[in-house]
């Protein structure tokens, strides 16, 4: 479904994450926030051979596609975020290739601990502008297309 050029994306969704080996993450669409964030713990910054590295785990344990693989990547930064609670934090943000509606886009990530919160992936203004409109009333259009085109 389009409108003026963009499709229309519901209030959530499943996306995929394929250079993590993630598939059908279930993430929540927020026009409120600026960036997109993933779900991560043990995020450090470490030096191997006189680089900066940032290395970091997806998901938490008790999520279902958890694999407890450590990834690193010198392609990483800092960024100030001001989170839900309108409190500054720095957080890591790293680019990564995003699946929707048989589509990949490249988008920035911040590293964020949202374990209370009941999505692992939260989708922001910067990946949705110029690409999507937001339709409040509907779900998983772009995991519904995925399972009817077997994409």
């Amino acid at each position: 479904m389009r409108k003026k050029g963009k499709k229309v994306i519901g209030t959530r969704d499943r996306i995929d994450l394929p250079e993590f080996n993630l598939y059908e993450l279930p993430c929540k669409i927020d026009t409120g926030a600026e960036s997109s964030a993933i779900h991560c713990h043990r995020v450090r910054l470490i030096e191997v051979d006189g680089k900066e590295i940032i290395s970091f785990r997806l998901l938490d344990p008790s999520h279902e596609a958890y694999n407890n693989h450590e990834y690193r990547t010198t392609k990483f930064k800092e960024k100030k975020i001001k989170n839900s609670f309108g409190n500054t934090e720095y957080r890591f943000s790293i680019k990564c290739q995003v699946m929707l509606f048989g589509e990949t886009f490249s988008s920035d990530f911040t590293l964020a601990d949202r374990v209370s919160m009941r999505y692992p992936v939260l989708l922001g203004k910067r990946l949705l502008k110029n690409r999507f409109m937001v339709d409040v009333s509907k779900t998983d259009l772009s995991y519904q297309l995925k399972l009817e085109n077997n994409i």
